[in-house]
């Protein structure tokens, strides 16, 4: 059956080029599986020290790209991932205009379906979790060098505001009695 779902991508952009992406994975049903914050620093759980190793393993498996800023949080992860050029042949020559990779392996999509695959691995032999993971990710492809300092802050600063964070179950449940309250 064919899938009809809308893509969150930005269409007709080469998600193996060359640049830097900011990358929120969240859990599935936003579950805390990778820790709690205590005084506005992360405490990671063995799932969340998994989470952090495997995306600091990201580049033995994909070569062409390196993690920049990262923070594993109790329900979601924040990172950036910068591409380093894979279109360059090995005599230096460009590849002709319109030349993609062949399948998806150097995509930002194949990273980050391995990282999510590596976690569940872990998850699937060391706990009794089956779902790890929410589907899909959400990705911004980063402009400029104002724009890269500006997310690296805000990861770093992430834990901080935890409880003020939309992705806090605490929050949530908060905000929806202060709705019926209201209501």
């Amino acid at each position: 059956m064919p899938d009809h779902r809308r893509s969150i991508r930005l269409k007709n952009y080469d998600y193996s080029a060359k640049g830097a992406y900011f990358i929120t994975v969240c859990t599935w049903n936003k579950k805390c599986l990778f820790g709690e914050i205590t005084s506005g620093t992360m405490r990671l759980s063995q799932a969340g020290e998994t989470a952090a190793k495997c995306w600091e393993e990201i580049p033995v498996h994909f070569p062409q790209v390196t993690p920049d800023t990262f923070v594993i949080m109790p329900n979601h992860l924040h990172g950036i991932l910068i591409i380093k050029d894979v279109h360059v042949g090995a005599k230096n020559f460009s590849p002709k205009k319109g030349h993609r990779p062949r399948g998806t392996s150097k995509t930002i999509g194949s990273v980050i379906r391995g990282f999510k695959t590596g976690v569940t691995k872990w998850a699937r032999n060391n706990t009794n979790i089956e779902n790890i993971w929410q589907r899909n990710y959400y990705e911004h492809v980063i402009r400029n060098e104002y724009e890269l300092d500006k997310i690296r802050e805000y990861i770093v600063t992430n834990p901080a505001r935890w409880e003020r964070d939309r992705e806090n179950p605490e929050v949530v449940r908060l905000m929806e009695n202060k709705k019926s309250i209201n209501s």
